[in-house]
């Protein structure tokens, strides 16, 4: 078992289940993104650049993904709140994931990447 297991196994339901379904979509949209732990959770990362995280909101409990990046994107899903970099896509664990949209969003942030938006070394 993986470190970062630890983080998606001691989740309660439905949490557990919504982070893990979102870990494996982030995961296969690129062979070169990797999963890490940083700040005691889940961080990916695009060729060692940090892209995105799955964390809980601290007062709802709802799981959520952090996109890093996330000024560059521009959908009204996404929050910015008083970040100035990144941004929030929040997620109801009690309802299906909207995978196309979050695919999506996904490429998008990887495309930042991918064509030197953001510079990987």
């Amino acid at each position: 078992m993986r470190d970062t297991d630890n983080y998606y196994l001691d989740k309660e339901e439905p949490n557990k289940s919504c982070l893990l379904a979102l870990r494996e979509v982030i995961l296969r949209q690129d062979d070169n993104v990797l999963e890490t732990r940083k700040w005691g959770m889940p961080c990916f990362c695009y060729k060692k650049k940090m892209f995105c995280y799955l964390w809980t909101d601290k007062k709802t409990d709802e799981p959520y993904l952090l996109m890093v990046e996330g000024k560059h994107l521009n959908h009204i899903e996404l929050e910015e709140g008083s970040r100035s970099r990144m941004k929030v896509f929040r997620v109801n664990p009690n309802k299906d994931l909207p995978i196309d949209f979050i695919e999506s969003l996904l490429n998008e942030a990887l495309d930042l990447y991918r064509n030197g938006t953001i510079k990987t070394k």
